[in-house]
């Protein structure tokens, strides 16, 4: 069963690198219909009848634009394409994760390399609910599929572990209580991620740059409609992200090493990446506080993620060793 998981996750990651080939031949090529009218909305749709005035960016309706029927072209084609080699990708990544799992006889999160493996199957799910939630969002591929391959063969190369049994500290009913929330809110973030990079880089498209990377954000939806996603997907890790590392860890440490907080090195900079998660919550809810300003917050959450992931787990010790690469 191990060695299949392998070869389950093998395919997943080359499922992957070929639906962001496909996502990259719509966003390059694809004649831009539903996408590209809600990137290049003209200033008019945002004046609303009946106000009498401009309507700032931050309440015009992001789907105004994508409701008109459209004639499939060969770049919308490529793009359905994209969507079912991810949802192709998916399934098999959730096989590696179910036979990696039943490999060990248990659930498949007792290292770094089975966290990450959880948490990019996580982030990949959502986004496939979000395009076919939304389709318009879905040149977003390339970049979200990209994320996804560059996470997996971080695992792959420098934190692959043999398939083992537990560690005594992780056999608890709370091992699933705890890691599973956290995964579930990582995965999130990391998928939130990436609207936020490419809000901030169309926002300066349609502010007049036209230097790199800015010329990203050519063929991607509004600005406005990339802010309200990245703020929906934060919005929903959060409260998950906080039940799992601030209340299902500390009752998880109390019982396990007789204290709620230790200032382990994990825990610190899950609290890091708790507060500022919060900050571009409470940012974003402040009228004062520019759109742009709230998402370069949360991108740093991001990274304080990354940190807490890598950071942590190779270059410090402590009672989340066990977390470590093998």
């Amino acid at each position: 069963m191990a060695e299949l998981s392998n070869q389950l996750m093998a395919a997943a990651v080359l499922a992957y690198l070929i639906a962001m080939v496909c996502y990259a031949g719509e966003y390059a090529f694809g004649k831009r219909s539903r996408v590209g009218r809600a990137a290049l909305r003209p200033a008019q749709a945002k004046q609303l009848v009946g106000a009498g005035g401009p309507v700032p960016d931050d309440v015009v309706p992001d789907d105004v634009v994508v409701e008109e029927p459209v004639k499939r072209g060969r770049g919308e084609l490529v793009g359905m394409i994209a969507v079912g080699i991810n949802v192709l990708a998916v399934l098999l990544h959730l096989g590696g994760l179910v036979t990696r799992g039943v490999a060990a006889d248990r659930m498949p999160w007792g290292n770094m390399y089975e966290y990450i493996l959880s948490t990019t199957f996580i982030a990949s799910a959502v986004w496939i609910g979000v395009v076919l939630a939304r389709p318009a969002v879905r040149h977003l591929g390339l970049f979200a599929s990209l994320a996804l391959v560059v996470m997996l063969g971080a695992a792959t190369m420098i934190a692959y572990t043999p398939v083992g049994p537990l560690v005594p500290a992780l056999n608890s009913y709370w091992f699933v209580i705890h890691v599973s929330t956290i995964i579930i809110g990582s995965g999130i973030f990391l998928i939130g991620a990436v609207p936020a990079v490419m809000y901030l880089i169309r926002n300066g498209y349609e502010e007049g740059k036209r230097s790199f990377p800015y010329t990203l954000g050519k063929h991607v939806p509004a600005a406005v409609a990339l802010e309200r996603l990245t703020f929906r997907l934060h919005a929903f890790a959060f409260p998950l992200f906080t039940f799992g590392a601030l209340i299902a860890g500390p009752i998880w440490a109390e019982a396990s090493w007789g204290r709620y907080w230790g200032w382990d090195p994990k825990e610190v900079w899950a609290f890091i990446s708790w507060v500022v998660y919060a900050g571009y919550l409470h940012a974003r809810a402040t009228p004062s506080v520019k759109r742009t300003v709230a998402t370069w917050i949360a991108l740093l959450g991001f990274v304080t993620m990354l940190m807490n992931l890598f950071g942590v787990n190779l270059f410090f010790e402590g009672l989340h060793s066990y977390a470590n690469a093998g």
